[in-house]
């Protein structure tokens, strides 16, 4: 289990993860071997799964994004593997999430434009196995995408 010290080491790093290990180690009035050993021992025990460079899509020319709800035809037992293995090759697929109910899978892609976006759709995605319904939803805006855990 965590402690007071592993919790507010979490609470430093998500809010600044770039800072280099001896500015956290006093902010958090430790040494850098010390430090070193508990983000050491965070890695270890999975709690800390790496650290990322967050890029901003729209920063390289990508401005429409859709969330695509699919449901799968289920009559086959390797549809979910085989459309997930599909998916993934797709570059403009950022994300894809799996559901139990009505909609078995959402994919969120990204696209320059509509023009794009269609090229994608009619040749990537409308070619995944397995597809028995499909409903896009253009997304507006992001009101809220924060991944900082209470810690």
């Amino acid at each position: 289990m965590l402690d007071d010290l592993d919790r507010r080491i979490l609470r430093y790093l998500q809010a600044d993860p770039t800072q280099s290990i001896p500015d956290l180690a006093e902010r958090l009035g430790l040494t850098a071997a010390r430090l070193s050993r508990r983000l050491d021992k965070l890695r270890e025990t999975g709690v800390i799964l790496g650290q990322r460079a967050v890029i901003d899509w729209r920063a390289l020319g990508y401005e429409v994004e859709v969330s695509l709800r699919v449901t799968l035809d289920k009559t086959n037992p390797r549809a979910f593997d085989e459309f997930i293995e599909g998916a993934r090759k797709i570059p403009e697929v950022l994300e894809i999430q799996t559901f139990l109910g009505q909609v078995d899978v959402r994919l969120s892609v990204i696209a320059q434009d509509m023009p794009h976006y269609q090229q994608i759709y009619r040749a990537a995605i409308l070619n995944l196995p397995h597809i028995a319904d499909i409903e896009a939803l253009m997304h507006v805006a992001r009101l809220k995408s924060d991944e900082v855990l209470p810690v």
